[in-house]
């Protein structure tokens, strides 16, 4: 896997991967940038959550369970220190389908951030993290 990030001006970089595709990342007024695009440590919550949801919506389907959507919640609190890095990491997951089993979703999600998401195993060595659901029937 490979990724390219190129300075364009101020603070305002683009990111793109190897499979092609291309992000603008900026940072805030107050540091130099001009607000047109996310900020690298969103980015990083991004990826747990995208990560993580791919997971939960894969083992869900593999349980032929009715899914119709999964929305992923990212929450974070970093220190107050130099680097400001991320001391915990809260995913909440809205799984909404039909006929859904409490356990088939609380399992789907455990398995998800606890053991195969890749972003999360990896943040989890130096950060808290925890996660919770809910099911929506329709």
């Amino acid at each position: 896997m490979q990724a390219t990030v190129k300075w364009v001006d101020g603070v305002m970089f683009v990111g793109e991967t190897g499979s092609g595709h291309a992000v603008v990342m900026d940072g805030p007024p107050d540091h130099g940038g001009r607000n047109m695009g996310i900020r690298p440590m969103e980015m990083i919550l991004l990826g747990v959550g995208g990560c993580s949801s791919f997971d939960v919506v894969q083992i869900l389907q593999k349980g032929r369970n009715r899914l119709i959507h999964c929305i992923a919640e990212v929450s974070a609190e970093r220190v107050d220190a130099v680097p400001s890095v991320f001391s915990k990491i809260h995913l909440h997951f809205i799984i909404t389908g039909h006929d859904l089993k409490k356990s088939a979703v609380e399992r789907a999600v455990k398995l998800a951030v606890e053991k195969y998401c890749s972003a999360a195993t990896m943040l989890s060595k130096t950060v808290e993290i925890t996660h919770d659901f809910e099911v929506i029937e329709v």
